[in-house]
């Protein structure tokens, strides 16, 4: 499965090793109100998004399907679900405990 990250303040890339997950949830520690999130997209559509608020939101922007969004979420947890669709495990990822809407 192709993947792709786009970090907070650009830049990312394709098919990201764990390092650069990591180092771009990390740039998530400073508040930043114009660049409040960094995201994991596949080739399917599916995009899994990290905020700086701890909310994650789920959604296929070539489905439609979505958005489901949890709040509070750790690091560790986003890294496990960005792991996952990076296996092309959506099915695990659909699993969780997902409320639908941004959570505004």
């Amino acid at each position: 499965m192709i993947t792709h990250l786009q970090r907070r303040w650009g830049g990312g890339g394709k098919d990201p090793k764990d390092e650069d997950l990591r180092e771009a949830l990390g740039e998530l520690r400073e508040t930043d109100p114009e660049h409040p999130d960094c995201w994991l997209s596949d080739e399917n559509g599916w995009t899994i998004a990290a905020h700086e608020s701890g909310a994650i939101v789920l959604e296929n922007v070539e489905s439609g399907e979505g958005p489901w969004h949890m709040k509070d979420q750790t690091a560790e947890a986003v890294l496990k679900l960005w792991r996952l669709l990076q296996l092309g495990d959506v099915a695990t990822i659909r699993a969780e405990q997902w409320v639908e809407g941004y959570g505004g």
